[in-house]
């Protein structure tokens, strides 16, 4: 939208300046007829040609989030559709908004954050099957249970409500018409009640004794792959938008990355506040997450006392640290803009662990989170965010963008702020006396590296 109206300014000051450059008529001769391009002013573009102006990248990430909160049912591939727009309408109004076609930004920062829940909720994450080198989304929440041989792999949940199957084998002069009509009849008793049948790949769904059954396959050469989705009907509103993003995400024979969460780096870098005098910190839970050792700049190994999974945050211990300087926690009203401050990652500044600052713009999400715009440096993830008048309003935290979709580039990491009450209310829930008086948020910060195995 802003480079739509960019282009319409620009037009419209040339207009204007060859307007002034003009000859000026003689009288008695005919007037020049001259010819004029309209220009459809942004707050008239349909919300097709809003989607249109939006990069590649933001419109693959705008369908996989409205695919994970089961508004979107198409193939996630960034083009716009009249699918697309329908979906971001019902979206709209399921919230109780004007459906207008066209997300504010409070309403895309909302999406996106109901988005990355569900796809937490179920484990998302892009994995490589074994044997034959296939990418596929596994909502490993869902299907925890992993069993590998030389034909594939089968994930299943402890009951085996969910079931995902990967299977490879070997055909002569096999095409994708043949795929299908085979699949239909393997195993015998299966009702398909949808199909298509690409020159590249297939796709069938329908009911396979008592569960609901999803089939995606491709071929290359003499080798078949497929990948097949079993679920209890009762689970059937849970798994359909996993299943959509399974659909998108499949990569039976990948030469480049997938598109997904980026994987976690052997070692990453983060930003922690210090909250008590006896070396209580909080922090980003993603951050610590899965780490063999845990280091606090300056200071030495860290423990990993306690976490919040549903809003990010971790709590550390450092032991006989001296000079701390907790940061008072008490906080203000709420703002439409705060200063975040954080340790950025050493690769951006030399090596060095500077403290450093920026502004950011809020726009509320949920009663405790606020998306900040834009998103801080790598690094920053787990300091503390300040409002005008100087006191704590909450934690910054960098969420990986995940999308179930082709190979991309994918937009810069999701930023948001977790409210201090909730901060406070984590603390107090786990026994940590918040009790800083500290207002220097520079000094109340600390680098968190975390060690992972390699």
């Amino acid at each position: 939208m802003r480079s739509m109206l960019a282009a319409t300014l620009m037009f419209a000051a040339a207009a204007g300046a060859n307007a002034q450059m003009t000859t000026p008529q003689v009288p008695g001769t005919k007037p020049k007829t001259v010819q004029t391009v309209p220009i459809r002013p942004p707050a008239l573009q349909t919300p097709s040609e809003t989607a249109d102006a939006m990069g590649p990248a933001e419109r693959l990430s705008l369908q996989s989030d409205l695919a994970w909160v089961g508004e979107y049912n198409g193939a996630i591939t960034g083009d716009v559709s009249e699918r697309m727009v329908n979906a971001i309408k019902e979206y709209q109004k399921a919230k109780g908004g004007k459906p207008s076609g066209v997300l504010n930004p409070q309403e895309r920062a909302a999406l996106a954050e109901t988005a990355r829940r569900k796809q937490e909720s179920v484990g998302w994450k892009i994995v490589m099957e074994p044997t034959s080198g296939a990418r596929l989304g596994i909502p490993g929440k869902l299907v925890p249970q992993q069993v590998t041989d030389a034909n594939g792999s089968k994930w299943t949940s402890p009951t085996g409500t969910v079931q995902v199957l990967l299977s490879r084998r070997k055909e002569a002069s096999p095409t994708t018409a043949k795929l299908a009509e085979m699949e239909k009849k393997e195993p015998a008793g299966r009702k398909v009640d949808y199909t298509v049948v690409k020159p590249d790949f297939i796709v069938l769904s329908g009911l396979q004794g008592l569960k609901k059954f999803y089939v995606r396959g491709t071929l290359k050469g003499d080798e078949v792959r497929i990948m097949t989705i079993l679920y209890d009907q009762a689970m059937e509103n849970t798994v359909e938008p996993v299943v959509i993003a399974m659909s998108s995400a499949f990569n039976a024979f990948p030469s480049g990355q997938m598109a997904g969460p980026p994987p976690r780096k052997t070692v990453e870098y983060g930003t922690g506040i210090v909250v008590s005098d006896d070396g209580a910190i909080v922090t980003d839970r993603l951050v610590t997450d899965s780490c063999l050792a845990i280091t606090i700049g300056g200071h030495g190994n860290a423990d990993r006392l306690a976490e919040d999974e549903e809003h990010d945050l971790a709590l550390l211990h450092i032991y006989g640290a001296r000079d701390l300087k907790p940061l008072s926690l008490a906080s203000g009203a709420a703002k439409t803009s705060v200063e975040l401050i954080g340790i950025a990652d050493p690769q951006n500044q030399g090596g060095a662990a500077g403290v450093s600052s920026l502004k950011a713009a809020l726009a509320p999400v949920t009663s405790s989170d606020s998306a900040l715009s834009p998103p801080p440096a790598v690094g920053f993830s787990g300091g503390p965010a300040i409002d005008g008048e100087g006191k704590f309003a909450g934690v910054a935290l960098l969420k990986p963008a995940m999308v179930a979709g082709p190979a991309t580039s994918l937009p810069a990491s999701q930023a948001v702020m977790v409210s201090a009450a909730t901060v406070r209310d984590f603390l107090k829930a786990n026994g940590v006396p918040a009790n800083g008086t500290s207002t220097d948020a520079k000094a109340a910060v600390v680098r968190v590296i975390c060690v992972r195995k390699s």
